[in-house]
Formats: C-alpha cells, sequence, structure tokens
C-alpha cells in the first residue's frame, strides 16, 4: 500500500511538472509568435510567422498529449490503489470465512453430540444462540461483486467495534453493474465512513445505527446509506459535494466530491435528504447495458 501510495505521489509530481513545463514551452512559442508578428520588415515578416505558427501548433500538441498521459497515467495509479485495497479486503473477508467455517464445524458436532444423547431442546437453543452469527456471515455475500462484499463485511466490523450498529440490506445482486467493484467500493466506503464519523461526534446518541440498503429498479442500480445521527442544515446540503469542503478539523473535503465524480462519469448522480431523525444519501447508476440494448 506504502509503494502504491508513493508512486501516485510521483506521477502527481510528475503531472504537475508535465502541464508547467509544456505551458512555458506554448508560452515562450506564442512570445515569439508575437514577436514577428510585431517586428518591422514586413517582407520578412510573413515566412517567419508561417514558420512560428507551424512551430507552436506542433508544441501545443505536444504539450496537450503529454498532459494527457500524464493524467492518464494518474488515473491508473489511482485505481491500482483501490484494487489493492479491494484485494485486502478480499483477503480479510477469507480469513473471516476461514475463521467461521472452523466454528460452524464444531457448532454442527455439539448439535450433533447433543441429539445423540436425545436433548433435541438442548440442540435448538444451541441452534438459535449461534443463528445470529450465521445469518450476519451470509447477508454480506449476497451481492454479484466481491468487492463490494468485503467492503461490507469490513465496515460491518470497524462500525461493530465503534458501537455502532451497521444494518446491511440488500435487495438486489448488481449483476452487471457498469461501475467497477473498486470504484463502487470507494463510493460506499466515504459514504459509510462520512456516516460513521458524523455517529461518532454524536456523543448524545446512545443508539448509533447505519443502514445500507443495496437495491436496482427496472432502470437503475441504486443505494442508499442512512444513519440516525445529527441533521446536516439545509444550507449546508448545497456545499457538501463541493471539493474541499468538509466540517472535520483533519479531514481533506474530498470524500463526498469524489463520490458524485465516480457516479456522474457513468451517468448517475447523488443526492442527501436529512432531517432531525436521520441523515440519507442516496445514489444511482443507470443500467447501460439495457439502455443500449433498447435502443439497438
Amino acid at each position: 500500500m506504502k509503494k502504491t501510495q508513493q508512486n501516485k505521489l510521483n506521477i502527481q509530481k510528475a503531472a504537475r511538472f508535465a502541464v508547467i513545463i509544456n505551458s512555458l514551452q506554448v508560452i515562450a512559442m506564442l512570445a515569439v509568435l508575437l514577436y514577428a508578428v510585431f517586428r518591422p520588415n514586413p517582407q520578412e515578416r510573413l515566412v517567419e510567422i508561417a514558420v512560428i505558427a507551424v512551430g507552436l501548433l506542433i508544441v501545443s500538441w505536444g504539450a496537450f498529449l503529454d498532459i494527457r498521459e500524464a493524467q492518464n497515467a494518474d488515473k491508473i495509479v489511482e485505481q491500482a490503489r483501490m484494487l489493492e485495497e479491494a484485494y485486502g479486503q478480499l483477503e480479510d473477508l477469507n480469513g473471516t470465512l476461514r475463521k467461521q467455517r472452523h466454528d460452524f464445524m464444531n457448532h454442527l458436532q455439539v448439535v450433533f453430540s447433543l441429539l445423540e444423547l436425545n436433548e433435541p431442546s438442548e440442540a435448538m437453543k444451541y441452534v438459535e444462540n449461534v443463528y445470529g452469527d450465521i445469518k450476519k456471515t451470509g447477508s454480506v455475500l449476497k451481492t454479484a461483486i466481491p468487492a463490494v462484499n468485503a467492503l461490507i463485511a469490513a465496515k460491518r466490523q470497524d462500525c461493530l467495534e465503534k458501537g455502532i450498529a451497521l444494518d446491511i440490506l440488500i435487495h438486489a445482486g448488481w449483476r452487471d453493474m457498469p461501475v467497477p467493484g473498486w470504484e463502487m467500493c470507494r463510493v460506499l466506503g466515504n459514504l459509510v465512513d462520512n456516516a460513521r464519523d458524523a455517529l461518532l461526534e454524536d456523543e448524545a446518541n446512545a443508539d448509533k445505527r447505519i443502514a445500507l440498503t443495496i437495491d436496482e429498479t427496472p432502470g437503475t442500480y441504486c443505494f442508499r446509506v442512512e444513519n440516525n445521527g445529527p441533521a446536516i442544515p439545509r444550507a449546508m446540503q448545497r456545499s457538501i459535494f463541493q471539493m474541499g469542503f468538509t466540517t472535520k478539523s483533519d479531514g481533506h473535503g474530498s470524500g463526498l466530491s469524489i463520490v458524485e465524480e465516480i457516479l456522474k462519469s457513468y451517468g448517475g448522480g447523488i443526492y442527501v435528504e436529512s432531517d432531525d431523525q436521520r441523515t440519507a444519501f442516496i445514489g444511482s447508476v443507470p443500467k447501460q447495458i439495457e439502455v443500449v440494448q433498447a435502443e439497438a
């Protein structure tokens, strides 16, 4: 992870350097062109202007290509970082599943022994006690996106450790989701983290809860991240998706703007509803495959 972050910093520096150098080249060529245009000796000016203009076009085109490639490289490094995060979450989920599989086998042995001892009522009580854990394990395996499943498991555990209940309501598998798994992890991860942080600051709330709902309609894939923390003032709701906006002293103010940027890049969007009872972020992306088929 540290290596990827270092690579991202290097790429960002290279991108900024490319923008500065190429901009200086274009400015220098433009200055030479202006000098040639307004210089005396009009007989020689036309040839010089033509040569310099061609040089300016070449330099400008090269600058455009350099800047575009630097930005593409920056985007690739960011995607690699998100893939690395998703892979780490999958590893954590795999470890949790192995542990729970081992525990499940032990539970089966206990139930089998109780039945052998003709204690069906005790066996039923034992099953009821472990049912909650088994249900939690199954609830993170319902989407068709392994990275999202891993993220949900990791966020559930993180919230549990901080005294927050994370309820997962999965009503759709999100098959053929046009947004890559690592980008949906970034979307959902940012929203759950924001909800968690808001609840942690609400010290008077003894029953801190977050609800993540995954659903779909005939035309869209949609989700909802809701918490029962303090309301977001109406005037602030227009600004929270802007880059740099934050209410945290140690925050960078980019999480929600990144979420909106990702969803918009796939034709979707997000909005917020907030009052004294709950705050909900509702997002969606269109089912692009179905749209293409309908137009064909």
